[in-house]
Formats: C-alpha cells, structure tokens, sequence
C-alpha cells in the first residue's frame, strides 16, 4: 500500500505544474545551484541514502554522496534533510520536488502536497523554494552537533548501509550500551578458459579442468557502535575462506575475517585494534567485491596479505586532504609460536595534491611501506587473476633476514571517469640468493557510462563503490562501469626464478540497484617461466547480492 500511494504521489507531483506551487510570478533558471543534505527517495526503503546535487546550466551534473564545495557564485541550499523526489537524470534538466517530511510515515502530504513541499525545479528552473542559502564548508557543518562518523581506517568488509540509523530496519538493534547491524554478501563466479597454448600447458598444466562455478564469497557479520560518549565502532565478520595470500596456504572453510574495534582518541586520531588490513596499497584496502575488476592484480595478492592481526593509529591532516596510519601486527593463526610469528609493521601516507572545487576532478597519491623481520621462509606467488586458477608464478623458499614492500599509488578521477595504478616492490635480505628485488606493477582506468562518480573517502585514502543514482525498477537503468588493466609481476631476479607474468583485462559491471552486481571479466595472460612463454585467456562472470 505504501508504495501505491508513493507512486501516485509522484505522479500528482510531476503531472501537476509546479508553478502553482509556489509565489514566485516566473521561474528562476539555475545557472548554478548546490543542494546538499536531501535523502532520495527510493520504493524499498524509509530513510535512503542522503547526496548531494549540482545543476549547471539547467542540467543535473552530478548526485553524489561526497561532500562537495561550491564552485565560485553558485546558489547553496541546505536540503534540511528533507526527501526528494521526482525525475534526475545526469545530463538533462531535473524536474523535482523535496518534500519537508516522508511521504511513507505521514499520509496527510498526499492529500495536502502544497503545505509539505520545501523546494521544487521543472526542466531546470527553480518554480519554489523555502530553503534557506547556507555559507559554511561542509567539513564545518559536520562538526556542529553530528553524532559520530566512522571513523576507522579500514571500511567495513562490505559497504555500510546509507540508512544505518533507520529504527524501522529488520536488521537492526539498538540498545543503551550497543547498536548493531547485521549485514552479509554471497558472490557466486563461473569461470571458462577460453584458450591455452602448448607451453601454458607444460607450465601449469590443463586449465580446462577448472572451468567451473564457484562460491567466490559468503560473508557475513555485524557491524555497530558500542555506545560511550565517544562511540567505539566494532565489526565482526565471518567468510568461508580467508583469502591469506602473504606466503600462506589457504582454503575454503569458515573463517573468522574481521573482527576489530576502532577507537576515538583526542585529536581526530583513531585506534584499530584486532584482525584487520594493514595500511597499505588503495587496492588492497578496498573491498574486493567493490573494486572495478574482479580481482586485485597479481602483485598485490603475491607480496600483501589479506588481514593480520595488529593495531593500527590513523588520522587526517589538512583538512582530509591526505591521510597517515601506521600499525604492528603479527600472524596468531596457525601452529607457530607468538615469538617464533614474524612481526610487520606497515604505513601508509596519502595526500590530494589537486582537487576542484566541486570535487569532481582529483588526484590522489599514496606511499605505502612494509617490513617483516622474516622468522619463517619467504614464498611469493600467486594465481592468474582469476581466482579458480592454479598457481602460475612462485617463488622456492628464501630464508631472509628481513624483506620491505613498498607501495607507490597515483590515480586521477574526473567525474566518471578514473585511471591510475600502483606499482609494489620487495626487496628480500637474502644474501645466499643474491639478495633478490621482486616487483610488479598495473595501470588500468575505469569509466561509468551511466555518469555516475565513485567518492572519495577521506578517511582512508581510497575510492568507494560506484553509486546507483537511478536503480532499476525506479525509473532508472542502474550503473554500467567499463574497466580495463594491465599488470606485470616479475619474480626473476638473483637467484630466484619464480617466473614473470603479463596480463591484459577488461571488465564490464553492471549494478541494477546497490545491493546487486553483474560482471563480467576477460583477461589474456603471458607467462615466462621455465624457459618458455606460456599463453592463455579466460574470462569470468559473477553475480553478487548484498543483504543489508
């Protein structure tokens, strides 16, 4: 019932022409107009998330979830957090209104819609507004009587619903001392090898026998607040694999995958303490099934771990434009003694050199630096970016002393589209083996069809999963975001011949609505191991539901 009535109230409201709406005697043409803090109505849920509009020229530029500045001369208003509704297309002219109150929780706006409408825009032009134009930055406006933010380096495994505090969720608890959410993901993967020739199969053996259907990941867990003055954030979840990649055996069984606690400290500074990722690599601190490819690339997953355990202390500095974290961990899982576990410490430092003033257009570097003292042997290798894939390069055992990775990150983002890459090196103190430097490296970029721009998360120095303006099934397509990638990693140097591999990617991921995704993914991989170069294609498709 509630739906009906929400789909003929939008029908009133688009039909009926909204001039009369309002006392204003001729339209105003919004040359530039910002509106901040509205929630966007959508027909599955109560509170929705809340963005953030630019108009130019009478045209819808840009809804984000990011905050974002005004450009010089451009109208501000605050959205009062109001809902809004109506018809926003990027690239043509909006036709909406924002209503003071929500049309699912009070009945009487159906029958009275002049008396609940705040603002209002036909094909561009402003026809009604009872917002007030604000000054302040949106980094001051977050700081007058905001509960709490989340405020942990490292984003939850999966993202956080956009309405967290809705008390009318099922998956939802409150009480004085605790609030939680419980949240989980299933990704299901059908992987063919399209091609092989002789030498791939010397190398690696027959691919074919692995072309199969998988359960790439079931994760679930809770996600909350212990409820201080200061609210400490906790998550905890649990995944059927592990994914350890740091010079580990891994396989498919339930596993603990996160659980850790983040507290608020003076200055802005927050403690991460638990099973968690180490500050290092844009990549690697992403959530896998957000990232544009369906698999980090093979460098990342041969030198840097999945999750450790340790603690980590994060921060900003000028004014979130960069980020620092540094952190000790150690390995408590398996049959190795504490002493006997090597110790890593890792950190990480990014800084947006460039940044307009809509936030549209940004540039993010990023160093990131790791050392392990080295108690046990050293293996790096890894698979061929497809995740059902044998192994195609490794590494013998080196017994060191030490090893560093050090991590370099630089990517541009404009509007939809953002390119960039990183490039890993390991440097292991090995002198029996001729101290070996291993390496590898990607370049790729990405572009939203549907005009759509991932955010920027400043806290972490990373890029969040590509919003859904217009879901399927609310007048929309849903996002559509082309990718493509190439990366090295070559694990020849000294003595160590553990093989150098290229691959070429392209990937294509459509998401109907934010809770659902469909990729597709084809890669061609040239391997030089063993004296001859291997060659094979496959190509991968997966199906993601999130549960929020």
């Amino acid at each position: 019932m509630q739906l009906l009535l929400l789909g003929i109230l939008s029908l009133i409201l688009l039909s009926t022409p909204l001039r009369a709406q309002t006392n204003v005697s001729s339209a105003e043409h919004a040359d530039s107009v910002l509106i901040r803090n509205v929630h966007l109505l959508s027909q599955e849920d109560t509170a929705n998330l809340k963005i953030s509009l630019i108009i130019l020229d009478g045209k819808l530029e840009l809804v984000t979830r990011d905050d974002i500045k005004a450009a010089p001369g451009a109208k501000v208003y605050d959205g009062k957090g109001g809902f809004l509704m109506g018809r926003v297309i990027i690239g043509e002219p909006p036709s909406f209104v924002v209503l003071k109150e929500n049309p699912r929780e009070n009945f009487d706006i159906f029958l009275n819609t002049k008396d609940y409408v705040i603002f209002a825009m036909e094909d561009g032009a402003i026809v009604n507004n009872a917002l007030d134009e604000v000054s302040l930055e949106p980094e001051e406006e977050k700081e007058q009587g905001r509960r709490f933010a989340w405020t942990a380096y490292n984003p939850p495994p999966m993202a956080v619903p956009f309405n967290y505090y809705s008390s009318r969720k099922w998956n939802r608890f409150e009480t004085k001392y605790i609030s939680g959410l419980f949240n989980g993901i299933i990704a299901l993967d059908r992987m063919v090898w399209l091609s092989q020739n002789q030498n791939s199969h010397s190398q690696v053996g027959k691919l074919s026998e692995s072309s199969l259907g998988e359960i790439r990941a079931i994760r679930f867990g809770l996600i909350g607040t212990f409820n201080f003055k200061r609210p400490w954030v906790y998550t905890v979840f649990i995944t059927n694999n592990t994914f350890d990649r740091d010079y580990t055996e891994s396989g498919n069984r339930l596993t603990l995958y996160d659980l850790r606690v983040d507290i608020p400290l003076p200055s802005g500074v927050t403690l991460s303490v638990g099973k968690q990722k180490e500050p290092i690599s844009l990549s690697r601190l992403t959530t896998l099934v957000f990232l544009p490819m369906q698999e980090r690339q093979a460098a990342e997953d041969a030198f840097l771990p999945a999750r450790n355990w340790g603690a980590v202390l994060n921060s900003m500095y000028l004014k979130g434009r960069g980020t620092w974290a540094v952190g000790v961990f150690k390995n408590l899982e398996g049959d190795t003694t504490f002493r006997d576990t090597p110790m890593q410490l890792t950190g990480r430092i990014t800084g947006v050199p460039l940044v307009t003033e809509d936030q549209s257009n940004l540039l993010h570097m990023g160093l990131g630096i790791r050392y392990s003292d080295a108690k046990q042997p050293v293996v790096a290798k890894t698979e061929s970016e497809f995740y059902l894939s044998p192994v195609f390069v490794r590494t013998p055992e080196m017994q060191a002393g030490h090893f560093f990775t050090n991590d370099f990150e630089l990517y541009w983002r404009k509007g939809p589209l953002l390119v960039g890459g990183e490039y890993i090196t390991n440097s292991v103190s090995a002198p029996d083996l001729g101290n070996p430097d291993l390496y590898g490296f990607n370049l790729g970029g990405t572009w939203a069809v549907t005009g759509e721009m991932r955010p920027y998360r400043k806290r972490s120095g990373i890029f969040d999963p590509l919003p859904v303006s217009k879901p399927v099934g609310q007048g929309g397509f849903g996002a559509l975001e082309l990718a493509f990638r190439y990366s090295l990693l070559d694990l020849n140097n000294a003595e160590i011949q553990g093989g150098k591999m290229r691959t070429t990617s392209a990937g294509l991921t459509w998401w109907p609505s934010p809770r659902a995704q469909l990729g597709w993914n084809y890669r061609f991989i040239s391997l030089d191991r063993d004296d001859i170069v291997g060659k094979s294609s496959g190509m991968n498709l997966r199906l993601m539901l999130i549960l929020d």
